[in-house]
């Protein structure tokens, strides 16, 4: 299955995003980012956050349809190779 980021992601609302991925974590093995347009780079917290509690049983996060800010956020912050981006 797949979870499908909304349009903003910032320090409004990522707590909240993050509690509700993690209550579906079977849907968040499939990251789409096709809505993703207002972000800053809290939602490579949200990401890491997800990944970490998909690792413990042994999976991790695929993310679709990245922009290339978040690419690029990603690249500056270290963490491309974790999110496989």
């Amino acid at each position: 299955m797949t979870f499908s980021l909304p349009q903003k992601v910032t320090q409004e609302n990522a707590l909240l995003l993050e509690k509700e991925g993690s209550l579906n974590l079977v849907d968040l093995r499939v990251i789409d980012c096709s809505l993703l347009k207002d972000f800053d780079s809290t939602v490579l917290t949200v990401l890491l956050a997800w990944q970490k509690k998909l690792r413990v049983d042994g999976h991790s996060i695929s993310v679709e349809h990245a922009p290339e800010k978040l690419k690029v956020l990603a690249s500056v912050y270290g963490v491309s190779v974790l999110l496989g981006l």
